[in-house]
């Protein structure tokens, strides 16, 4: 029962309902209001029993949203789909009472009344945010009796992973064009400064020469951060099946990066299996993964003066087995806030500190498609104060699962 609070009578719940009909009526044109038991035994009326059988297996078979309605816009079937977008459909009500979308309503006027497709996209943002396609169509199907019956098939296309991608790629290219512009700039500035007032001061000129090539470097690294995604991008349905042993390539990696430690003032302690840790892999993409991971802990937790690069084997929690390279720093660790961020393109815990670091903002990006495409995976664990564990995880070729687990160390060179 429903109360009416300016007479404070009761009056039938169904009340409201035949409101909306009246007004569902309305917009398709129609002045008769029908009553619920009346709906129902039209609906029954207007298909025999084989062809609404037939309709509502047709739709349940159908992978995306269906919902068929006859002339009035009652419900007639619908499939289990439907029920994600419209949970209050009910069969012999109004589809107004569910789907409550100006767009729908118009569009099923449209089509009820020119018989023609109509299509239509909406967003909805209860229950979350997802942006919807919806086809109205007239269909013409034999009736209970002699002649043919009119009705209209809604059909539904869930547009939110598109749309998501577009919005990605939009910003995509927005961070890319920033990233470029910026050294760009400068680049140009130093060069009309050393055309114009500097032009004869050899001081001067040394020190803008210096900063110029640090950007054009930085450019060039960007540059090559992002063909290297795009050439993973292209391979990522193709996972590499060439045998690779980790160890060497882990000693490999750290020897290249030797420099760069003692410049930072950095100790790097690895430890890694007396045996063969072998995988399937690209030892190209895994390289530069590796070394990605390394540069960053040296680069932004030298503060704790050491990096532990360590490489073993492990279990997966439904007991596959699993090579793991984990690279830990000592640094002044991160946010937890911003831990499942740090994959994003162009993500910056620092702006101004990672760009100082020569960082492009795809190291952590590359990573993470590297490891897709080895059917791997990257953990990350940080604690503020104690520094940050990167963890690699590649599933391991097939008959290493049983090798020896033994770990030699590798001191500092």
């Amino acid at each position: 029962m429903a109360i009416n609070h300016d007479r404070r009578e009761f009056q039938p719940a169904n009340g409201l309902a035949a409101r909306l009909r009246g007004a569902w009526n309305a917009l398709l044109g129609h002045s008769a209001v029908v009553s619920d038991s009346a709906a129902s035994r039209a609906i029954e009326q207007t298909l025999a029993a084989p062809q609404a059988l037939l309709i509502e297996q047709l739709i349940s078979g159908m992978p995306a949203a269906a919902i068929v309605l006859d002339r009035e816009g009652r419900v007639i079937a619908f499939n289990p789909a439907a029920t994600t977008i419209a949970p209050a459909l009910s069969r012999g009500e109004l589809a107004l009472i569910a789907l409550r979308m100006p767009e729908l309503v118009d569009a099923v006027r449209r089509a009820a009344k020119r018989r023609e497709r109509q299509r239509v996209e909406f967003f909805e943002r209860v229950p979350l945010d997802r942006w919807l396609e919806a086809f109205v169509t007239p269909v013409r199907v034999a009736g209970g009796g002699e002649g043919f019956v009119d009705l209209l098939l809604m059909t539904f296309n869930d547009l939110t992973p598109l749309r998501r991608v577009e919005q990605m790629r939009a910003d995509f290219i927005a961070n890319a064009s920033h990233e470029l512009r910026t050294p760009l700039a400068a680049l140009l500035g130093f060069i009309e400064t050393l055309q114009g007032t500097a032009k004869d001061d050899a001081t001067a000129r040394f020190k803008f020469l210096g900063i110029m090539q640090a950007q054009a470097t930085r450019m060039a690294r960007l540059i090559d951060d992002l063909l290297s995604l795009s050439r993973i991008e292209l391979n990522a349905h193709l996972q590499p099946n060439t045998p690779v042993d980790l160890a060497p390539m882990v000693r490999q990696v750290v020897d290249g990066l030797q420099t760069l430690a003692r410049d930072r003032g950095v100790e790097i302690n690895v430890a890694v299996p007396a045996d063969e840790l072998m995988v399937l892999g690209d030892r190209d993409e895994l390289i530069r993964a590796l070394e990605n991971l390394v540069e960053n802990a040296l680069k932004y937790g030298a503060g704790g003066k050491r990096v532990d690069v360590t490489a073993s084997r492990g279990q997966t929690r439904p007991g596959g087995s699993e090579a793991r390279i984990t690279v830990r720093d000592y640094g002044p660790g991160i946010p937890s806030e911003h831990l499942p961020r740090l994959t994003e393109r162009f993500y910056r815990v620092d702006v101004a500190d990672s760009r100082a670091q020569g960082g492009t903002g795809l190291g952590l990006a590359l990573v993470k498609h590297v490891l897709n495409r080895h059917a791997g995976r990257l953990t990350i664990e940080s604690t503020l104060g104690e520094g940050a564990t990167f963890t690699m995880h590649l599933p391991l070729r097939t008959g290493e699962a049983g090798a020896s687990g033994k770990s030699t160390i590798i001191p500092n060179r």
